[in-house]
């Protein structure tokens, strides 16, 4: 082989190398999500191609460039935004104070110009001004020389970072030379693909950011439906993630195989916060129902109302009977009349009382109130000579709920928000990373022993992320203050509840564990409940 044949062979064989780099780097930057760490890959490729001894990649803002990154072998110097060197360097403006483009820098020179700039030596150069890398070079015992600055433009030719490369250093004598015309290529064709895959990048945060605003939207929205409702949907999210956390910190027991990474915990986030989605289907009467006699408006006061015409019809009847005793000058019996007519309002107001008592929601009701109900449910008044019960069944119905304020339609009605909340997210084409989204929103009235709904799941069918999202519900319910049939229980007496749910199998005993063990409930109620609630 003569020695022109050898030479064309090893530039032959070099520029195969390049390929085989460029290649290599083009397959990594497509498989690269950190922003950051893709921009390192970018500048560390392109220093590899043009064996240059640094560079440094700069973002591409409105009115100005911004350093994200820069290193230098030689000074073993390394800035980026991914280490704790991280540095808050000035930007690099794009236009001067008249408004006019920057030709005076080398980098703003390159975007406004759209074209690669390689300069041979930035020190016998009178086009751009390097005053400040003088200064630098002073101050570090270095010289900057060769220069190569590359834009990185999109599918839209729009510049998106640039590119810029020192001091290409020759592989045999290590002094530093130019950028050949070889370098200066492959890195173009790398700053082409760079940032095609930075464009597409940037599109996939820019749809996760707009994807996310319309759930919180929606979140939002369905807290701002109930007023006393507010923040229930921010709430559980919060708590199930801190739930969520301490079950992949456990190193123990049935949850030490259980482990979370970055995608697992967006996913499960975008659940939490759709879990309650269905909600939008539920009449506001029903979620709004402060009292049990409460529709479009509390009907205790169509009750008040009766009272009173049966207090005035007994005042009415008893004056009659009054004032004929007293014309026949029998006045111990007027009197009498006089105390009979305050025992039968006094005996009428206890009524009115106790009604309005159960007309609040509660944990429970006793048989002997449910027995005075019917009692009263019993009794008649008149109007316009009809007779009517003193309580309609309806009314009687209600006043005897003996959880809350919900009647059974009523809770088959709100229940019902968990089944459209499933419908609703099936019908959402998901893509890979957050296929479990319905399991887990739709799975947070599930029960550890199947009576939950409304599927009637199992602990062993339901997936962890769902069963910590069951317990920071019930948790967050219990505590909350804002709830319209109820006062937030104090952070001891939700616990009390909560540990005998998991005794009962509501809830799954080891997240329970997991969430005594870790805190997890002063955590949350140092950043949610007020202080008068927080009694341990």
């Amino acid at each position: 082989m003569t020695e022109i044949n050898a030479r064309k062979y090893n530039d032959l064989q070099k520029i195969i190398n390049k390929f085989e780099i460029l290649t290599d780097i083009t397959i990594e930057l497509t498989s690269e999500h950190n922003t950051t760490a893709m921009l390192e890959k970018i500048l560390f490729g392109a220093i590899s191609l043009t064996n240059a001894d640094g560079g440094t990649i700069y973002r591409v803002l409105k009115d100005s460039i911004k350093i994200e990154i820069i290193y230098s072998n030689s000074l073993n110097m390394h800035f980026s935004k991914s280490n704790k060197n991280a540095v808050d360097l000035p930007n690099i403006q794009l236009f001067n104070e008249s408004g006019q483009a920057n030709f005076k820098n080398v980098v703003s020179s390159s975007y406004h110009q759209d074209k690669t700039l390689n300069i041979t030596d930035a020190y016998d150069t009178k086009e751009f001004d390097f005053q400040g890398t003088k200064l630098f070079d002073a101050k570090n015992n270095y010289r900057s020389t060769s220069f190569l600055t590359v834009p990185l433009k999109n599918h839209e030719h729009e510049t998106v970072a640039m590119l810029q490369l020192i001091n290409a250093i020759d592989p045999l004598t290590q002094n530093i030379i130019p950028f050949d015309s070889v370098a200066q290529r492959f890195c173009e064709s790398l700053a082409s693909q760079a940032a095609t895959v930075l464009t597409k990048q940037q599109l996939i945060i820019t749809l996760e950011q707009m994807f996310e605003s319309m759930i919180s939207l929606i979140a939002n929205a369905l807290d701002e439906k109930s007023p006393y409702n507010g923040g229930h949907c921010q709430r559980v999210p919060e708590l199930t993630m801190m739930i969520a956390e301490a079950a992949h910190e456990t190193t123990e027991g049935y949850l030490k195989d259980f482990t979370l990474n970055d995608t697992d915990r967006y996913e499960l986030k975008i659940a939490g916060l759709l879990h309650d989605c269905g909600k939008v289907t539920t009449p506001e009467y029903v979620v709004d129902k402060a009292k049990k006699l409460e529709t479009i408006f509390d009907r205790i006061a169509l009750v008040e109302t009766r009272f009173e015409v049966l207090k005035r019809d007994a005042e009415i009847a008893l004056l009659k009977q009054q004032n004929k005793v007293l014309k026949q000058h029998q006045l111990i019996a007027a009197n009498e009349i006089e105390t009979e007519l305050e025992q039968i309002i006094a005996r009428l107001d206890d009524d009115l009382e106790f009604l309005k008592i159960c007309n609040t929601g509660g944990e429970f009701m006793s048989q002997d109130k449910i027995d005075r109900l019917q009692s009263i449910h019993q009794k008649e008044w008149q109007l316009n000579g009809q007779t009517y019960p003193l309580l309609s069944t309806d009314e009687f119905e209600n006043l005897k709920i003996a959880r809350g304020t919900l009647n059974n339609d009523e809770r088959k009605v709100i229940n019902n928000h968990i089944s459209a909340t499933i419908s609703m997210l099936n019908a959402i084409k998901w893509p890979k990373h957050l296929k479990n989204v319905t399991a887990y929103a739709g799975g947070h009235h599930e029960r550890m022993d199947g009576k939950g709904y409304p599927n009637g799941l199992t602990r062993e069918q339901m997936p962890i992320q769902a069963r910590a999202m069951a317990i920071a519900d019930v948790f967050e319910a219990l505590t909350a203050s804002d709830r319209p049939y109820k006062s937030g229980k104090k952070l001891s007496e939700a616990l009390f509840i909560l540990e005998k749910m998991s005794q009962e199998g509501h809830i799954d005993p080891d997240l329970y564990n997991a969430f005594i063990a870790h805190n997890i409930h002063k955590k949350y109620a140092e950043a949610f409940l007020p202080a008068e609630q927080i009694d341990i």
